[in-house]
């Protein structure tokens, strides 16, 4: 049963089987050997799981989800691994590819399909619960890949999974659930891609050559007073935050689109990102009207590279590109400009300009300026929705919790449809 609690309905709790949670190895011997991860990977910005969250239907047996995790792990085998810091460097992190394995965690859930989704416009604190918790005293000794499968009282289930960033971005992710997916239900048959493990073609140059000016990143120094950093951020926390959630129609879409005067060629992203950026600052109350804030955004650069990254890459291979201007700029000005800003920030994405980048975070002073930021990463893409381990699709699909990093969320069943989901200060979120 659901508990109405704060406004919000509170999960019960869940009901571990027996011995639980165990690990899944790969299904054969793997290779064992470090893995090297890119500047890209190790990035502290990067240092948390990304956790998804899937309601479906029917139940798959969970006898026959363990058996093909451990198949799938044989090909993805770093997931089954550990991270450790680099023998020779403190800051640089490797993946210990040692086989231990997936943490798999099975339950069971007094709700029912239809009651979770009745709720699953916005997470609460209570979805936790759909994740195991491992007790660990750091980033470093969580396992890369944790799983956990919640039967429902009505014979459907929830599948949370955990997966480090470090190891994979969100094509990363949805590539290797994908696999999972098709091992699973086509257990004879080779998964269409296949995963690109070494991470080189990211590799800096030596000397490094920082040839551009990076806006998304800051130099920490020992001195440092951050004063508007702290600032922001104590706003940002001085009330409970609390998810905002809004979906967008292509008839809303479009509607964005023609607020542009004059008008301008753009993608959906480039429309409801500046769009989103703009309601952020102003809702938030920025001041002065002076302050420079930053859009920080993902954008996919394995084609943008010479010669192009290999097929089946799922590392980390994508930047925040980074659009700037003033408070006053921003929230006074057209959409159009907002919209150019947006895609100067795409357009200077060259190969030239991620080696630098590269090169750039050799120096781990260097990390991701978030003092003003707003950041995007677009999950709407990247075919997470589709993921069917064979009782059909979800009927959800959405992250674990929600945080000040804004995620644009597929639709079920609307392809063409975005959700906005961001947390933000509770007596601000009604102006957003």
């Amino acid at each position: 049963m659901l508990k109405s609690h704060d406004h919000n309905q509170e999960l019960p709790d869940c009901c571990y089987h027996p011995n639980q949670p165990i690990l899944i190895s790969p299904s054969t011997p793997t290779p064992n050997h470090s893995l090297y991860l890119s500047n890209l990977d190790d990035q502290k910005f990067l240092r948390f799981s990304i956790k998804y969250l899937y309601l479906y239907k029917k139940s798959i047996s969970l006898d026959f989800l363990k058996y093909s995790l451990s198949k799938v792990l044989v090909e993805y085998y770093p997931l089954a691994g550990r991270l450790r810091t680099s023998s020779e460097d403190d800051f640089k992190l490797q993946v210990d590819c040692n086989g231990e394995g997936a943490v798999f965690a099975a339950a069971f859930m007094d709700i029912s399909s239809e009651d979770f989704l009745q709720l699953s416009r916005k997470p609460n604190r209570s979805w936790r619960k759909l994740l195991y918790r491992v007790e660990a005293h750091s980033f470093l000794q969580v396992p890369p890949l944790v799983v956990q499968v919640t039967n429902l009282r009505c014979g459907g289930m929830i599948l949370c999974t955990a997966i480090n960033h470090c190891l994979c971005d969100g094509i990363g992710t949805s590539q290797f659930l994908h696999a999972w997916a098709h091992v699973t239900t086509k257990p004879n048959l080779d998964p269409p891609i296949s995963p690109f493990h070494t991470r080189h073609v990211l590799k800096p140059r030596n000397p490094p050559q920082v040839n551009f000016t990076h806006h998304g990143y800051t130099k920490t120094t020992q001195n440092e007073t951050a004063q508007v950093e702290v600032e922001i951020n104590q706003y940002l926390q001085a009330q409970p935050l609390v998810p905002a959630s809004l979906t967008f129609t292509p008839s809303q879409i479009l509607h964005l689109k023609r607020q542009c005067v004059p008008s301008l060629k753009c993608t959906t992203f480039e429309a409801l990102a500046s769009h989103t950026w703009r309601s952020w600052v102003r809702s938030l109350d920025l001041l002065p009207d002076s302050l420079n804030v930053k859009l920080l955004f993902s954008v996919n650069v394995r084609k943008k590279l010479n010669p192009e990254m290999p097929e089946g890459y799922y590392g980390n291979g994508f930047v925040l590109a980074c659009a700037q201007t003033s408070v006053n700029d921003l929230v006074n000005s057209n959409l159009y400009h907002t919209i150019k800003l947006v895609q100067q920030a795409k357009a200077s994405l060259t190969d030239d300009y991620v080696r630098s980048m590269v090169d750039l975070l050799e120096d781990k002073s260097y990390k991701t300026d978030l003092s003003s930021s707003l950041v995007i990463s677009q999950w709407s893409k990247l075919g997470l929705e589709d993921l069917d381990f064979g009782e059909g699709k979800p009927m959800h699909m959405g992250p674990v919790t929600s945080d000040i990093y804004c995620l644009f969320l597929p639709v079920t069943g609307d392809l063409n449809s975005t959700r906005v989901l961001v947390s933000m200060p509770e007596g601000v979120v009604e102006k957003f």
